[in-house]
């Protein structure tokens, strides 16, 4: 359309008003079809039916007065009136489908050929039932003058065939298949009574399928039509199967060698394929003398006939190979692996560099074939090595892998990236002559070619690692240099695209590569760039792919520097980052450490910082951690983290009373339900030093006495939590913590008092782990997770302020009269 003038610029003369003219056309012709969708009145009354009718009447009405849209609706429906109300339905609905299908369009055949197939697979009636009521409508309709129905039709009644019993089979579709399958029947009749044939033969036993079925193969097979003669030889795999191998090799073998010679592009096809399908019946003399020189002559006269030969034959060539293998001559042999290399070049000598839009029509056509015959090609190459050897595989196919790798058509390039896995498992220990072209598809331009790449990238890796050996060796990959620096180009160009499932896939098989590369390696390529996803990827699956991964690369770094390191950026930058969606990140983080790493490790270095975030500002973040809090619980053993347990104890006492967020609220009361339901681990090894000390005998009656105080102290708070939670006023804090132990926590205006459950003077905290830390971790010095101060809160009474010295007096009162 042509832009609006302005109002200075208005044109008037005759040119001008007929662009205004086509304009204001396109506008009406835009409009007409949504002025043709609207519905009369009368239109909307003939669409009304009174709400007062059931679900059968309604369905016999539209289906004897309504519109068509209305009768294909019921149809669609009669699956569900079958479950709701099978008799009824028999008995009024489907006499009327019948009737109204006589007459009926495409779309409404289509939706009952769908709905008779459903009811067959819902088992809503016996099969008895349904071949008295349904048969004979399937039946009727398999001839229709429409493919599309004709086919439909047809799919269902294959399905009911497998399903029905031989004397149904018998008398209704196979005597009727001996008239449907002469001559004097149409081409479509014929067409389906080969099709029927080829189901038929598994459902009788080998003297009906001699004396009744058979016949009508071999008229079929010799029919004047090419159509019907290419689809009755696509049904001999079929029926060679239901005969066994003594009737296969005197009759369907036969018919296969003549159909192989027939006049027709198509039947020679369809008889080539289905002998290569058959291989595995027919015995060596079977195959050399006869199978091998047809197959030797349809390869010869390949690159003469229609391309569509070249496609199938490239297809089924490995197949071929291998189930020919062992009678081939070494002429024989060395003749079909120069064949086969001739297909993997087939059309890249054409290559002329000229633009697509001055190539004719039937010349980019070609071009198309030849690159679907490559592709088959590199399809095939697993089964070729395995003709060839592996041991040969630098001498006789390397060229060829290396064109395959190289081919300028992404199809290509994309299915060689699919089978790289399993031509690496095939050269085992020679695994290293293909290292030059992993780095080239990880490097390809095509995202499609890295996402096929990297489904078995951890085992391509390792069995680059180790040689193809086995056994896991210390030198990782010494001797692929270009590995990471491909790596970590193929991740940018996956964060530089729209397809964020790759990047997600690919970060998530990055989890390998400490098992391939060291773990410097690994720190200073692939560490900070974790960090950096997490950070600043928009895509929550890729964010949550890094941090996983980024957790096994710390998981098996065993530096501890480098680990404190990560530890304290994790804590810092994400656990304490300005943006929520980092703080949320960070509880991902804490969910992917407690999965991965031991009890002891989240609870040394995570589990304050975690527990902190239940004075976050944002009520996601908040709610979040509820949902994080029994897995968090789940990593405290007692008595050795009694202390945490009463820090964990405290947050929740502060959520139940302080919470203003229902949302978060209501979480937080089931996950209070869920952790009094929690069984605590008990460290049996502590236990027992301590009754030692106390001078008791260990024995189990001692221990279970134990878990039962656990258990019965779990109930007391459980029932102190629920009645705080329910009757107490949110504002009411003195209340909370007259209950809590003397280790409450008790903030101060700077949001770290002595008592505080995020500092690290602390005593409980302390003991336990002021040896391990490094000095950025140093006791005297805060957390990196400590609070983020007072100033983010938007609830006064948890920062602090005049509220505080009151607190602090009642108490210490209360803790002067228990």
């Amino acid at each position: 359309m042509h832009p609006p003038p302005s109002a200075a610029a208005m044109d008037f003369s005759q040119n001008s008003l007929f662009g205004y003219t086509e304009d204001l056309q396109e506008l009406t012709i835009i409009e007409r079809p949504v002025r043709r969708s609207l519905k009369t009145p009368e239109e909307i009354e003939r669409l009304t039916v009174d709400e007062d009718l059931g679900d059968i009447e309604r369905a016999v009405y539209l289906l004897s007065a309504g519109q068509d849209i209305q009768g294909t609706s019921v149809i669609a429906n009669l699956p569900f009136l079958m479950r709701q109300n099978p008799a009824e339905t028999l008995r009024r609905v489907l006499p009327k489908v019948r009737e109204v299908l006589h007459v009926a369009g495409v779309e409404m055949q289509l939706t009952a050929a769908v709905s008779f197939l459903t009811i067959l697979h819902e088992e809503s009636v016996s099969i008895h039932t349904y071949a008295h009521s349904f048969l004979q409508i399937i039946l009727l309709h398999l001839e229709h003058r429409d493919a599309g129905v004709s086919n439909a039709w047809l799919e269902t009644l294959l399905s009911v065939i497998e399903v029905l019993p031989k004397e149904t089979l018998r008398h209704e579709i196979l005597n009727p298949l001996v008239s449907k399958a002469q001559l004097s029947q149409t081409v479509q009749s014929r067409l389906v009574s080969c099709k029927i044939l080829g189901k038929l033969t598994n459902k009788f036993d080998a003297h009906t399928i001699k004396r009744e079925i058979l016949p009508l193969v071999k008229s079929l097979c010799q029919d004047v039509e090419y159509e019907v003669r290419s689809c009755m030889c696509r049904q001999l795999e079929n029926i060679a199967q239901g005969i066994g191998t003594d009737l296969t090799k005197s009759v369907v073998l036969p018919e296969l060698i003549e159909l192989s010679r027939d006049e027709g592009c198509s039947v020679r096809l369809a008889a080539f394929e289905t002998l290569v399908n058959l291989l595995d019946i027919f015995d060596t003399d079977d195959r050399s003398q006869t199978i091998l020189p047809l197959v030797k002559s349809f390869c010869e006269k390949s690159f003469k006939a229609d391309e569509s030969i070249l496609i199938s034959l490239s297809f089924h060539l490995g197949k071929l190979c291998h189930g020919l293998y062992g009678i081939f001559t070494p002429d024989q042999h060395l003749r079909f692996l120069e064949f086969y290399k001739k297909l993997c070049t087939l059309g890249l000598q054409q290559e002329n560099g000229h633009n697509e839009n001055q190539i004719p029509p039937q010349i980019l056509e070609q071009e198309k074939k030849y690159t679907s015959v490559r592709k088959n090609c590199a399809y095939n190459l697993p089964a070729m090595i395995v003709f060839v050897d592996p041991k040969n595989f630098q001498l006789e196919l390397y060229s060829t892998f290396f064109c395959l790798c190289h081919d300028p058509e992404v199809p290509v390039r994309y299915t060689i990236a699919i089978c790289f896995y399993e031509v690496s498992k095939l050269l085992n220990s020679g695994v290293y002559l293909i290292h030059k072209e992993l780095i080239t598809l990880l490097q390809d331009e095509s995202l499609e070619v890295l996402d096929a790449l990297i489904d078995h990238l951890p085992e391509i890796l390792e069995l680059m690692s180790t040689g193809g050996e086995s056994s896991i060796q210390e030198n990782k990959l010494p001797s692929l240099p270009d590995l990471i620096p491909a790596l970590t180009a193929a991740e940018q160009r996956a964060a530089a695209s729209l397809k964020w499932r790759t990047h997600e896939k690919l970060l998530q098989k990055y989890a390998c590569l400490p098992h391939i590369i060291s773990s410097d390696q690994i720190y200073y390529r692939f560490l900070q760039r974790m960090f950096t996803i997490m950070m600043t990827n928009k895509v929550l699956p890729v964010q949550k792919a890094a941090s996983r991964t980024l957790c096994i690369f710390l998981r098996y770094n065993r530096k501890q520097e480098q680990r404190l390191e990560v530890i304290q950026k994790l804590i810092e930058q994400l656990g304490q980052g300005k943006s929520y969606w980092n703080r949320l990140r960070f509880l991902d983080t804490c969910e992917f450490i407690i999965e991965l790493f031991s009890k002891s490790f989240f609870c040394k270095y995570f589990f304050l910082p975690a527990i902190e975030l239940t004075h976050d500002p944002v009520a996601n973040v908040r709610m979040k951690l509820c949902y994080l809090l029994p897995k968090v619980k789940s990593t405290l053993k007692i008595p050795e983290d009694k202390h945490l347990l009463q820090q964990l104890e405290m947050c929740v006492r502060k959520l139940l009373c302080q919470e203003k967020d229902k949302d978060v609220l209501a979480i937080v009361k089931r996950t209070v339900l869920e952790l009094d339901r929690m069984e605590m681990s008990m460290d049996a090894e502590q236990l027992e030093k301590e009754k030692q000390q106390e001078g008791r005998p260990v024995n189990e009656k001692t221990f279970e006495k134990k878990r039962k105080e656990i258990k019965k102290s779990k109930l007391i708070r459980s029932q102190s939590i629920n009645n705080q939670a329910f009757h107490a006023k949110y504002g009411n804090l003195d209340k909370c913590a007259s209950k809590t132990s003397t280790a409450a926590y008790t903030p101060s205006a700077s949001g770290l008092a002595k008592t505080s459950m995020i500092s690290l003077t602390d005593d409980s905290f302390r003991t336990r782990n002021a040896t391990s830390l490094p000095p950025s971790f140093s006791p005297n010095t805060p957390l990196p997770s400590t609070s983020r101060g007072t100033g983010n809160s938007v609830d006064p009474k948890s920062s602090g302020g005049k509220d505080l010295p009151p607190r602090k007096a009642t108490l210490k009162s209360r803790k002067s009269n228990p």
